[in-house]
């Protein structure tokens, strides 16, 4: 099994700009970040995800212009794996009882998980 890229927290923040934005330099990342970073710190976040291959870059000019390689739903569940493990005691249905209860879902939505738990429990049986 293919092991799953680990972000931080900053990076996490950063990779949300440039997965919405489909790009950005230093400065138009520093500009949408909702913390208040020096410019070197967002340049050293970004040249932390390239060398970790999860960004790539472009001559622009003076500046590089840096381009996600990695997908949100790569990054999710690396993400989504920590949470559950560090909050719900490695439960996965413990989350999902905290989004029913505490999130005002929509019956589509409820019926796409439905859905999907369904989905999931016949390839459960066809194994």
């Amino acid at each position: 099994m293919r092991k799953r890229p680990r972000l931080t927290e900053r990076e996490l923040d950063v990779m949300s700009i440039l997965w919405r934005q489909g790009s950005g330099t230093v400065t138009e990342v520093r500009d949408l970040l909702s913390a208040d970073l020096a410019y070197t710190t967002v340049l050293w976040v970004l040249q932390t995800l390239e060398s970790k291959g999860f960004v790539t870059w472009t001559k622009e000019g003076r500046a590089h212009r840096y381009t996600p390689a990695l997908k949100p739903e790569d990054a999710g569940g690396s993400a989504l794996q920590r949470l559950v493990d560090k909050v719900f005691e490695g439960s996965a249905s413990m989350l999902v009882a905290q989004l029913v209860r505490e999130h005002d879902l929509s019956d589509d939505e409820l019926r796409r998980m439905r859905k999907l738990l369904d989905q999931q429990l016949t390839r459960g049986r066809r194994k």
